[in-house]
């Protein structure tokens, strides 16, 4: 198969959350678990940092690398979902794996695959983890997909465990309250192993405290740290990841990682690893912010931001996926802007008149338009170069403009 077959393959296989929601998940790692087993569990044959959290988990995953780089270790990445191409999602020191790796793998094991009735996320965690094996990596910094207890990724036993916070999101899967939600996240909490929490939340704080007592884990909640810590990622956001990240790197053992590592691998996080969609300005004049924030904690703090800019107008481009709560999400937007509905172009994203008509609710008036780009482009077209144009509500949305 070229590459291109091959990724047709591997979409069309069972329901893949990030197109089709709900039907897509599996509460079980069986599957992953007889993958493992078919790849000689390359799982055990490198060391780990596992990443979890409702937001900031993507940016602290990828500062967690960059920093591990300026140390001159060779260094795994595993984030999903991808913006533009399939291979971002796997990457060694910044570098994508070979089209050529994602083809000669999947023809070598599709047989096992289609068997073992294996879904798209579940065989692109073994891919990974064979590659980052096979290239033998000094460390992985290895993204919670969903959740965590029974996320695939969860077969790792990583030297530091890392939440970063939690927030009410994918609730129709792990629970419609905090606590319930982090009991999910907290199950990537391994005997032995320390966890660093971001944020000190304390509608969940007990629930960390008490898995990581019965896991006999070392706790600490890296919000504790009165120290602040530059970035090159934009957005104030960010300076939470931060603390986040140098937290999860100085419970890290058996790496020699200097101050100056930590402070040039912070500064550097987009040349290091090739982050994108995180408060990413692509133009100025008018500003164009394009930011992947998509639940309500996230898109309020990143409207916070907005409102620390100069406009004269502001302008939404704003596309969201079916199964996203708008009660909780568009009061958060103001009522005296611009807006730009649109339906990413996946099976799951929400029909613009849908999210037009939800957000007249809420006083949020704006056209309705069949796609991304012609929302965009119409946002250039009426913005004046004193206005910002925002685009966002979806990872979806911002991949298709950047």
């Amino acid at each position: 198969m070229t590459y291109k077959q091959t990724l047709d393959w591997m979409f069309a296989q069972l329901p893949m959350y990030q197109r089709e929601g709900k039907t897509a998940f599996k509460k079980d790692l069986t599957n992953t678990l007889a993958l493992s087993k078919e790849l000689q569990f390359p799982e055990k044959k490198f060391k780990s940092i596992h990443v979890g959290g409702t937001n900031g988990k993507g940016s602290t995953s990828h500062m967690l690398a960059s920093i591990l780089q300026e140390a001159g270790y060779k260094v795994g990445l595993y984030t999903s979902p991808h913006l533009k191409n399939f291979t971002e999602r796997i990457r060694i020191n910044g570098f994508e794996i070979p089209e050529t790796k994602v083809s000669s793998f999947i023809k070598e094991h599709k047989g096992f695959l289609e068997k073992q009735r294996l879904s798209f996320f579940e065989m692109t965690v073994g891919l990974a983890f064979d590659y980052f094996a096979e290239e033998k990596v000094d460390i992985a910094i290895i993204e919670v997909g969903l959740g965590g207890r029974l996320d695939s990724t969860n077969i790792i036993t990583p030297e530091v465990s890392v939440i970063t916070n939690i927030g009410l999101d994918h609730t129709q899967f792990l629970g419609e309250t905090l606590p319930e939600i982090a009991f999910e996240k907290a199950g990537i909490i391994k005997m032995n192993v320390p966890v660093v929490i971001g944020e000190e939340q304390q509608a969940v704080k007990k629930v960390f405290i008490g898995k990581a007592e019965e896991c006999k884990a070392s706790i600490c909640f890296a919000s504790d740290d009165g120290k602040s810590y530059q970035t090159d990622l934009l957005g104030d956001y960010q300076k939470k990841n931060t603390k986040t990240a140098v937290a999860a790197i100085q419970k890290l053992k058996g790496f020699t990682i200097s101050t100056e590592n930590i402070e040039q691998g912070l500064l550097k996080v987009v040349e290091n690893t090739n982050l994108k969609g995180r408060w990413q300005i692509l133009q100025e004049q008018p500003k164009v912010i394009c930011d992947t924030a998509h639940n309500k904690d996230g898109l309020s703090i990143v409207l916070k931001q907005l409102e620390k800019e100069s406009f004269k107008k502001i302008h939404f481009v704003l596309g969201v996926v079916s199964d996203k709560k708008l009660e909780e999400v568009l009061p958060l937007f103001p009522k005296d802007a611009h807006y730009y509905y649109c339906k990413p172009d996946i099976p799951r994203g929400m029909c613009e008149a849908v999210l037009q008509e939800q957000a007249k609710e809420f006083h949020l008036i704006g056209k309705k338009y069949p796609s991304v780009k012609e929302a965009f482009e119409d946002a250039l077209l009426n913005a004046n170069q004193a206005d910002i144009i925002y685009v966002g509500g979806s990872t979806f949305v911002v991949a298709e403009i950047i």
